[in-house]
């Protein structure tokens, strides 16, 4: 049976041996954070929901990676939190981004407390999660307003929430996906709008992305 690492020393291996791939930096978070045709129609989203507010939101980036995608929504809050599990992926986005509104912090955002903000941001992180990590996070969650969640789910009928090892795989080989809003996690929620959905090719499922409104 494949042995179960704790989360941070997973994510680690995964930056330290490139598993997500490699563009010739130090950190890279994977084709899910830098192919253009799955995070152009993602920021877009997320921009026009950010400038509809006509008091700029302060966010918090739970799981930020490599920021390839956070540095281009910085300028459209009030105030950006992003946060990682690695902490010197944390040092190192601490060294390439700087803007007056955005601050990095280390967490383990299953154990730790969250950061107080407007909206948390969720992209890609939770569907990397066992499900007894995915529920902490889940009963934290009613400190935001707003939820941005993104997930890699089976493009038909599937099975949600089925348990997995935390790492670098996720429910996709289980012809699963999560939905925090089914048990075991049960997430109420006051409203829901699908805001993205991008379609893989060569079935290898869509990326949806969920704004979900807590209170």
């Amino acid at each position: 049976m494949k042995k179960a690492w704790p989360t941070k020393d997973a994510m680690k291996q995964i930056y330290e041996q490139h598993l997500w791939g490699t563009n010739q930096t130090p950190f890279y978070s994977g084709d899910g954070s830098h192919n253009p045709d799955i995070i152009n129609p993602y920021i877009k989203a997320v921009k026009n929901f950010l400038l509809s507010f006509q008091n700029p939101l302060t966010v918090c980036d739970l799981g930020c990676g490599d920021f390839n995608i956070g540095k281009q929504l910085v300028p459209y809050t009030n105030h950006y939190h992003a946060t990682d599990i690695v902490p010197e992926l944390i040092t190192y986005n601490q060294q390439r981004f700087r803007f007056n509104n955005l601050e990095f912090t280390c967490l383990n955002i299953a154990t730790d407390p969250l950061p107080i903000a407007d909206c948390a941001i969720i992209r890609q992180v939770l569907q990397h999660l066992n499900n007894k990590e995915v529920k902490q996070i889940v009963n934290k969650l009613g400190v935001f307003k707003y939820v941005l969640l993104t997930e890699h789910v089976p493009s038909g009928q599937f099975t949600a929430n089925k348990d997995i090892i935390s790492g670098q795989g996720i429910r996709l080989k289980k012809q699963s996906g999560l939905d925090i809003a089914q048990a075991p996690f049960n997430l109420p929620i006051v409203d829901q709008t699908t805001l993205v959905t991008t379609h893989l090719p060569n079935n290898k499922g869509k990326i949806v992305t969920t704004l979900l409104t807590l209170f």
